[in-house]
């Protein structure tokens, strides 16, 4: 027998599956991938490490481990020549989208072209190979219709560099700073994964009809590029911009809030204190300093007093996208690969989701309820 159950708009607090890839705990301001604090991998350890993490169940037990994982991993960001050579006509395509909408065909394009099978029909080592393989790809596939789409020519994966280093490689043909790679790969970290959120839960539904690894993550990329998920970051950083001087602050935000505005950068579905990923990125910011952490700074001290004032008992704070704006902005990267870079990382956490959704045979088939006329009603002959 059919039975139905009420839930809250958007599945909010509805748990729908069990996960041993990791939880955010809101109302303490904390969240871990596996059994580890997602901050303190950022702080460290390196991205590779923490995508060994999510996809094999423990970190690497020594160098030789990492250098293993880090050399398996390394052919696969390389590109097969059909894909390449569709890179192009797909920038020129895609030039007034941006390159994460170009991502989605590519993923598809990269899927097919070699051969990715549905998941139902494969065994766990060979999904596990899919998946490893998307995800290597997915920053030489967005760097490169970056760079296509200005009339530059894309920039070869390096070997010996590490994902965040080179994924800024590919992405400015010059081997970054240090410090801007660390940045980068800290914030990497600590995007990889947190919990189930739109794009996460997009892919797990994907993964339980038995679909392919590309048509998981290209529904996932499709869920990201709302604004109201991961398109923020450019977002957050351009009402730094409105607002302009500090002079400004006040009333700008107030103005905003009172007309019932969201303020790009602040408030979560899930914290209910401060988001950990935005103290850390704070962190990050303050070790570059400069007028537009200065700036930021003052906006967000602002912004929750006025918001404490104005909405007095919704504990809102910044969230990931406030400072991730800032330190990419600190670190060089074009505001048009802010939401990119986000997926950059998020891919290894979806794809980790993926894998885990691929060991469950059932499918995820929700219920809705109808709302419109009252059926059954004659269909009416035709004028």
């Amino acid at each position: 027998m059919n039975t139905t159950v009420d839930v809250p708009r958007g599945l909010a607090g509805v748990v729908v599956t069990e996960t041993a890839l990791g939880d955010v705990r809101g109302r303490e301001g904390f969240y871990h991938y596996r059994q580890y604090s997602a901050v303190e991998l950022a702080e460290r350890r390196s991205f590779e490490d923490v995508w060994h993490l999510m996809f094999r169940g423990e970190l690497p037990a020594d160098a030789a481990g990492r250098a293993a994982f880090a050399a398996e991993i390394a052919p696969l960001r390389r590109l097969s020549a059909e894909v390449a050579g569709a890179l192009p006509a797909l920038a020129r395509a895609t030039a007034a989208s941006g390159p994460l909408a170009g991502l989605r065909t590519a993923l598809s394009l990269l899927g097919a072209s070699a051969g990715f099978r549905p998941l139902y029909d494969l065994a766990p080592e060979r999904r596990a190979a899919d998946a490893l393989a998307a995800c290597a790809a997915v920053p030489t596939l967005l760097t490169a219709l970056y760079r296509l789409g200005r009339g530059l020519e894309p920039v070869a994966p390096r070997d010996d560099l590490p994902y965040a280093a080179n994924y800024l490689y590919m992405l400015t043909g010059q081997e970054p700073d240090p410090a801007a790679a660390r940045a980068i790969e800290q914030y990497l970290v600590s995007t990889v994964d947190h919990g189930f959120n739109a794009s996460t839960f997009t892919a797990r539904v994907i993964a339980s009809t038995g679909a392919d690894v590309a048509a998981c993550l290209t529904g996932a990329i499709g869920a990201l590029s709302g604004p109201l998920h991961g398109g923020a970051p450019s977002r957050a950083l351009d009402t730094l911009d409105a607002i302009g001087t500090a002079d400004r602050i006040e009333p700008w935000i107030r103005e905003r809030v009172l007309a019932g505005d969201r303020i790009m950068g602040f408030g979560h579905p899930v914290y209910r204190t401060e988001d950990p990923r935005s103290r850390m990125l704070r962190g990050i910011a303050l070790g570059f300093g400069g007028p537009l952490v200065d700036f930021a700074v003052q906006v967000e001290s602002h912004v929750e007093r006025i918001l404490a004032e104005l909405k007095p008992g919704r504990e809102l704070h910044t969230n990931v996208e406030f400072y991730a704006g800032v330190v990419m902005e600190l670190c060089g990267l074009p505001r048009a690969m802010f939401t990119p870079t986000f997926c950059a990382a998020r891919v290894v956490g979806w794809s980790a989701n993926v894998l885990e959704q691929a060991a469950d045979s059932k499918i995820i088939r929700p219920a809705a309820r109808y709302a419109g006329p009252t059926p059954p009603r004659p269909v009416p002959a035709p004028a």
